[in-house]
């Protein structure tokens, strides 16, 4: 039979029946007999040789075991004793193990020692994934789906999840344009973060893992813990939300039970928490528009019109464009519009306004124009029916406009009893005219006005008998017969 043999590391294979034995024990005395040289001969049998495992721990040395299982077996059962109660988390240990083998003689292990030293050094936690808002941890997940999915709902709240989703679908390379939109619609091209948001791998105890609701809460509102104040003595709504950097309206939201005239109680709790969002949902969103071109007004100047006088050369028309916007909004507000193509459909057509710079004569020329469009002298000055007439009459006309006989400034414009309507002009050159009964008035107390402008129409108000102008003249505040002045 045929043993292996190791000497200084060297093996080879040696016939060790008992007369070879016998005959290399008295070979082996003549030799040392022979030259003085001792030699020991040294034999090892299958059975004193074995591979054992030094066993580390994160790089630090726990112990000698006979056979890997030993350890894995520990560990696996540690593993399962863990997910029995938290049945839909993937367990595994923190600590990285590690094995070295070696053949030795005549091993000794030491199995329980080393499942002993297991037990204080290896601990069991969950494989989580850690997400992060910029340098900030958020939480912990049990896997990356719900991760994934808690931010999507987050996202959520301003924007259709099944956008996000289509949109984290596409190549984030590559942005679809406006071009396909119709106007009036509009188009969601991005949902992202106002910060960086990072997911990594990481093991965890099972307390530590958030759910999806705490996630979406301190996303929201940027702490899982509200802040109540205590009412004390002499506390007023104001004074609290001055207290905590709030206004009256953000208590009163935080508070819906309150309103502005409620009494408070001494020990009454108000939340006083100021939330904030520990991070933006920035949308992004494409648009095409159609709105109005506004017309630019032109003003020409025409001395042949007197001035204050305007009149319209050429009506204004809005002009139309399409607009391409690109609108951000940040938690659902907008925060900013930008447009980014224009195209015009119609051109707007500028308004043309003649306007006059003729100077407005406020002195009578001394020359009287009839106050009428024609007509007929009903009624003359002088005696009439018993008391004296301190005009003429005129009626019989078809264009009832009255006209100013001559230069001068309107110094009354309104109802005088008897006169009904009535206009009083001072010609400056010591001239004054009336013009009574008028239906209406086309000017007011102030105005200059040249000779033949529209000054009222013609009617029958006041002490009237039918449809005439009543016009009288003064000189120097002498009446005076106005048909010598025509």
């Amino acid at each position: 039979m045929w043993k292996n043999k190791k000497d200084f590391g060297l093996t080879k294979q040696v016939d060790l029946t008992k007369n070879n034995l016998n005959f290399i024990k008295k070979t082996a005395i003549s030799t040392v007999l022979g030259i003085g040289v001792t030699y020991s001969v040294v034999y090892a049998n299958d059975f004193q040789v074995a591979t054992v495992y030094h066993v580390y721990v994160d790089g630090e040395h726990v112990g000698t075991v006979d056979d890997k299982s030993v350890v894995e077996t520990y560990v696996n059962n540690q593993i399962k004793a863990e997910g029995k109660e938290y049945d839909d988390y993937q367990f595994s240990i923190d600590e990285e193990i590690t094995y070295v083998s070696e053949r030795v003689f005549q091993p000794k292990t030491e199995n329980d020692s080393v499942i002993k030293q297991l037990e204080d050094e290896l601990s069991v936690k969950v494989n989580a994934i850690e997400v992060k808002i910029g340098d900030e941890v958020l939480g912990y997940f049990k896997d990356m789906t719900t991760a994934k999915e808690m931010l999507d709902a987050y996202k959520a709240n301003y924007v259709d999840l099944n956008i996000v989703k289509q949109l984290e679908s596409y190549n984030p390379s590559v942005r679809q344009a406006t071009g396909n939109l119709s106007v009036g619609s509009s188009k969601i091209v991005d949902v992202s973060f106002s910060e960086k948001v990072s997911l990594s791998e990481q093991k965890v105890l099972p307390n530590q893992i958030f759910s999806e609701d705490k996630a979406l809460r301190l996303l929201e509102k940027g702490t899982l813990e509200d802040k109540i104040y205590a009412v004390k003595e002499g506390d007023v709504l104001g004074k609290i939300a001055a207290t905590y950097n709030l206004t009256l309206a953000d208590i009163l939201e935080l508070n819906p039970s309150l309103s502005e005239d409620s009494v408070l109680q001494i020990g009454q709790e108000i939340n006083v928490t100021d939330y904030e969002p520990l991070v933006d949902v920035i949308v992004m969103k494409e648009s095409l528009e159609e709105e109005e071109i506004d017309y630019e007004t032109k003003v020409e100047e025409s001395d042949e019109m007197y001035r204050g006088d305007t009149k319209v050369k050429q009506k204004g028309r809005e002009g139309l464009k399409k607009v391409s916007y690109s609108t951000k909004l940040v938690n659902g507000k907008v925060s900013s519009k930008e447009a980014l193509k224009e195209t015009i459909i119609q051109e707007p057509v500028t308004k043309i306004v003649v306007k006059g710079t003729k100077i407005i004569p406020s002195r009578g020329t001394g020359e009287f124009t009839w106050p009428t469009v024609g007509g007929t002298i009903t009624s003359q000055m002088g005696l009439r029916w018993g008391a004296v007439h301190k005009g003429l009459d005129i009626a019989g006309v078809s264009d009832r406009t009255i006209k100013a006989a001559d230069n001068g400034v309107v110094e009354f414009a309104g109802w005088d009893g008897g006169y009904g309507n009535k206009v009083v002009i001072d010609h400056r050159n010591g001239y004054k005219t009336i013009y009574a009964h008028m239906s209406a008035l086309s000017v007011g107390k102030g105005d200059t006005v040249p000779k033949g402008t529209r000054i009222g129409t013609m009617g029958t108000t006041g002490d009237s008998t039918g449809v005439h102008l009543h016009f009288e003249v003064y000189k120097n505040g002498a009446r005076v017969n106005p048909l010598e002045l025509f």
